[in-house]
């Protein structure tokens, strides 16, 4: 009961806008590149985060993070069979050029989406572990804040700075875009691991990019 003084509200909203944009971003991939009817994902993602939002605003975290891995989970299922079946049709040239690329952008934008929903979830024990504290000073990665002095943190105004959403699309976009995180340092293995993976898989989505660029020119 000591902790519930420090709870502080993160707002949900980036996290819901962004796992409704890889259901969106996957509405509009070619029929060849879903499994199932294409507004499947968008759908299966809007039925989880309905009762999630209702689970958190009646205080039923353990529902919510329920629900909330389970929409995560959908969305990176969506993503690597998508994936599959497009590096399934490269080699048969099945697909118009301008088609493929524009599906390639389209995953490259869904994988930024879906990892740093998993940061966001995983990170310190997920959004309501992190809002029991007064600030953010442990998981598994050293933000900048972090390291500060924790008299320059309180002039600064970030004695109770905690990460948001925005925070870990930030990572997870340096790690799409230079394959690194950048200033951001990572000190577990679980996430080294799930940025490996998404590294991978931004790599090669742009060496498909790249590739159907120089075929067209």
């Amino acid at each position: 009961m000591a902790h519930t003084a420090f709870v502080r509200h993160e707002p949900r909203w980036p996290v819901l806008v962004a796992l409704l944009s890889v259901g969106g971003l996957h509405w509009i991939l070619p029929p060849a590149l879903t499994v199932g009817p294409a507004w499947l994902v968008i759908a299966l993602v809007a039925a989880l985060l309905a009762p999630a939002m209702i689970a958190a605003r009646l205080g039923n975290w353990r529902a919510n993070r329920i629900l909330g891995y389970a929409a995560n989970t959908v969305v990176t299922i969506s993503l690597a069979a998508s994936l599959a079946l497009l590096v399934s049709r490269l080699p048969g040239h099945k697909d118009p050029p301008i088609e493929l690329m524009r599906s390639a952008a389209a995953l490259w934008f869904c994988n930024l989406l879906v990892f740093a929903c998993w940061y966001w979830r995983l990170d310190a024990g997920g959004p309501y572990q992190r809002s029991l504290r007064r600030s953010h000073t442990d998981g598994a990665f050293l933000f900048p804040q972090m390291v500060l002095d924790k008299e320059l943190r309180k002039e600064m105004g970030e004695d109770q700075w905690s990460p948001g959403f925005v925070d870990y699309l930030f990572l997870a976009f340096n790690t799409s875009t230079a394959f690194s995180p950048t200033d951001v340092p990572v000190l577990s293995r679980w996430a080294k691991g799930l940025m490996m993976v998404q590294s991978a898989i931004s790599l090669g989505t742009i060496a498909i990019l790249a590739a159907r660029a120089v075929n067209i020119l």
